[in-house]
C-alpha cells in the first residue's frame, strides 16, 4: 500500500513537471511584440532636439486608438544648437546641423528597423519668426537630409500647445480616461507662448479643437502666441525702451544716447566702450554698445511687460482679448506652467533662495522674489551669485515680471492661486511636445488636431499662411534689442564653451545621461531618484545627448499634489 501510494506521489509530480515544461516551451515560443521605435525632431528657437522613443505595439485585439507603451529604458534624446532660425542667411546649414541628430538616432535604432521607423521634424515657433520663403528654403535643407536618412520621412508643421497638453495628460495616467479631470498647459518657451485646457465654453472655430482618445472626446482650446515667448518679448522690450520718443511706466522721456532699463539690476555695466560678440553671434565682429542705464525696478519692468503682452489689442474681433488680438476663455480647472516658468522658478538662490519658491503660492512668491533681485545691486548679485554666468544672472529681473505680468495681469490667474503646479516632469516623464506628437502620430486620431477649422496650412510643408513675418537676420543691420538679447546669450555662453560655428556646423559636446564633456553654462534639473534622468541645458553650438528611464519616483523642488505617477501605464 505504501509503495503504491510513494508510486502515486511520483506520477503525479512526473505530470505537474511535465505540465509545467510544455507550458515553458509554449511561452517561449510565443512571439513577444519586438520593439519599435519613432523618431522626432523639435525644431526649438533656440536648438533642435531629437527624441528617439521606443515602444511597444498594442495588442492586436485593442483599438487603433490604443495609447502606445513606452519602453522608458530605450528612449533617448540629444540637442544640437543653435536652433534652425540661426542658418536664415544660410540655409543649405540647417540641414548640416541636423546630422549629429539623425547620427545619434541612427546608433539608437536597431539598423534593421530603419526602414519601419517614421522620423518627423517638427517645427516651432523659431523657425515661423521668420520671412516665409526663408523658412522654406531651411526646411527644403532638412527634408534633403532626413530623406537620406533611411528612416521613413514625413515633414510635418507642429501645434506645440496641443501636443503638450497630450503629453502632460498621459503622464498623468488620464489621456482617454472619462473622468475629464484634465490639466491644462500654460508654456513659456522662447518665441511663443502656449495656452492649452478643456473648457465647456463657446469658442471662436480658430481657437477650437476636438481631439478623441479612445470612447473620450475632449474639446480644447489652443493657441500659441507667436512672438510673446521670453526671449523674442525681451528683445520687443529694448526694441520699445530703445525707440526715440518711447515714454516709460516713470514718463521718462527716452533719447537716442541713452534708455531707462528697468528689467536690470542697478549697477549693470558689461561694457567699458564695446565689446566684439563671437562670430557664431549672427554677425561677425558685430560692436555692441551700452545705451541702457538700469535702474532695476519690479514695477515698471511688470508694467513694461504688460504693454508687450497688450500689443495689438486695439485689433480685437472678439468680446474679450486678453493677449493681443487673441481670444482667451476664463481658465478652467488646474494647470500646468512648464519651460521658462519652471526654469525661472528654480533659480537656486544661496542664504536668501531667492527664486526657491513653493508651488502652491507660485506667484506671489514670485513676484517678492522679483522685487528683491530687481533692485538688488549688481555687483553684489555676480558676488552672491558667483558661480551662475552672468547672462542667466541678468534675465532674472526680466523673467519674475514678465512671468506676473502673463499669468495674473494678463490670463487673471491670482497671486494666491492654488490651481497651477510648476514642472517639466511628470514622475518622471518629461511634458514634451515630442512626445505628444509621437503619441498622436501611433494612434488614429489626428486629423482636427492637425488641422484645425481656421487654419490654412500648406499640404506640402505645412507652413501656415497669413502671418505676420518678423525679418530677424537676414542681411540688415542689427537692432540694439537684437544686439543686447545677444550679449544676454554671449554672457551665458561661459567662456570656456566659446567656440565659432563654422560652415554651418554645430559645436559637438559628447555625453550621455545629461553629462556633456564640457561644463554646460547653466543646468537647470528635475532631480529623479532613477539611474538615468533627463535634463536641460542652455548653450549655444553644442549638442547635448540624455536617456530616459521611467523613474519610480520623481524628487521636485514643488510639493506637486495633483502629479500621481503611479497612474502612467
Amino acid at each position: 500500500m505504501s509503495s503504491r501510494r510513494s508510486r502515486g506521489r511520483r506520477l503525479v509530480a512526473a505530470s505537474a513537471l511535465a505540465l509545467l515544461l510544455l507550458l515553458l516551451l509554449l511561452l517561449s515560443r510565443s512571439p513577444r511584440r519586438p520593439a519599435r521605435y519613432g523618431v522626432v525632431i523639435d525644431a526649438g528657437s533656440t536648438g533642435s532636439r531629437v527624441h528617439v522613443i521606443a515602444y511597444r505595439s498594442s495588442p492586436p485585439a485593442a483599438a487603433a486608438s490604443a495609447l502606445p507603451r513606452i519602453d522608458w529604458a530605450r528612449t533617448a534624446s540629444m540637442k544640437a544648437t543653435p536652433g534652425l532660425s540661426f542658418f536664415a542667411a544660410d540655409p543649405g546649414g540647417a540641414g548640416r546641423s541636423l546630422a549629429p541628430l539623425v547620427e545619434f538616432a541612427r546608433r539608437r535604432v536597431p539598423p534593421e528597423s530603419w526602414a519601419g521607423t517614421d522620423v518627423r521634424l517638427m517645427a516651432t515657433a523659431g523657425l515661423r519668426l521668420l520671412d516665409a520663403a526663408v523658412a522654406e528654403a531651411v526646411l527644403d535643407s532638412c527634408r534633403v537630409l532626413l530623406r537620406g536618412s533611411g528612416f521613413r520621412f514625413q515633414d510635418e508643421w507642429a501645434t506645440e500647445g496641443m501636443y503638450a497638453w497630450i503629453a502632460a495628460n498621459y503622464a498623468l495616467g488620464i489621456l482617454g480616461d472619462d473622468s475629464q479631470d484634465t490639466t491644462g498647459i500654460i508654456e513659456l518657451g522662447g518665441a511663443s507662448v502656449q495656452v492649452t485646457f478643456v473648457t465647456d465654453k463657446p469658442l471662436p472655430p480658430e481657437f477650437s479643437h476636438t481631439l478623441k482618445f479612445g470612447d473620450v472626446t475632449y474639446n480644447l482650446y489652443s493657441h500659441s502666441f507667436l512672438h510673446l515667448g521670453q526671449n523674442v518679448a525681451y528683445e520687443s522690450l529694448h526694441d520699445m525702451l530703445s525707440t526715440p520718443g518711447h515714454k516709460s511706466m516713470a514718463t521718462h522721456l527716452i533719447s537716442q544716447a541713452k534708455y531707462r532699463d528697468p528689467c536690470t539690476p542697478r549697477g549693470f555695466s558689461p561694457i567699458e566702450g564695446a565689446v566684439k560678440l563671437p562670430a557664431s553671434v549672427l554677425e561677425s565682429k558685430v560692436e555692441y554698445r551700452p545705451y541702457a542705464h538700469a535702474v532695476g525696478n519690479f514695477s515698471e519692468c511688470r508694467s513694461a511687460a504688460l504693454t508687450i503682452l497688450q500689443k495689438g489689442r486695439e485689433e480685437c474681433r472678439y468680446h474679450e482679448c486678453r493677449m493681443g488680438a487673441a481670444f482667451v476663455p476664463d481658465l478652467d480647472g488646474k494647470f500646468l506652467a512648464t519651460e521658462n516658468f519652471y526654469h525661472t522658478s528654480k533659480f537656486p538662490g544661496s542664504a536668501r533662495m531667492f527664486f526657491r519658491l513653493r508651488s502652491k503660492s507660485f506667484l506671489s512668491d514670485l513676484m517678492l522674489a522679483g522685487e528683491q533681485f530687481c533692485r538688488g545691486d549688481w555687483s553684489k548679485i555676480k558676488k552672491e551669485y558667483r558661480s551662475f554666468n552672468e547672462g542667466e544672472l541678468l534675465l532674472f529681473c526680466f523673467s519674475s515680471a514678465y512671468i506676473v505680468a502673463l499669468l495674473h495681469d494678463t490670463l487673471k490667474v491670482p497671486l494666491d492661486d492654488k490651481r497651477i503646479d510648476v514642472a517639466n516632469q511628470i514622475g518622471g516623464v518629461p511634458v514634451d511636445w515630442a512626445l505628444g506628437a509621437f503619441i498622436v502620430q501611433k494612434t488614429s486620431n489626428q486629423t482636427d488636431m492637425l488641422h484645425p477649422e481656421g487654419e490654412k496650412i500648406s499640404p506640402e510643408d505645412g507652413i501656415r499662411h497669413g502671418e505676420r513675418p518678423v525679418h530677424h537676420n537676414q542681411g540688415e543691420a542689427m537692432s540694439l534689442a537684437r544686439r543686447r538679447w545677444d550679449l544676454v546669450e554671449f554672457l551665458r555662453w561661459g567662456a570656456s564653451d566659446r567656440q565659432t560655428v563654422s560652415d554651418g556646423q554645430p559645436h559637438v559636446a559628447a555625453g550621455v545621461c545629461g553629462a556633456p564633456t564640457s561644463s554646460p553654462v547653466y543646468e537647470r534639473r528635475a532631480r529623479t531618484s532613477a539611474k538615468a534622468t533627463s535634463t536641460r541645458t542652455r548653450e549655444r553650438g553644442g549638442t547635448h545627448e540624455s536617456s530616459s528611464s521611467h523613474p519610480s519616483t520623481v524628487e521636485l523642488m514643488f510639493s506637486v499634489s495633483v502629479l500621481n505617477p503611479n497612474k502612467v501605464g
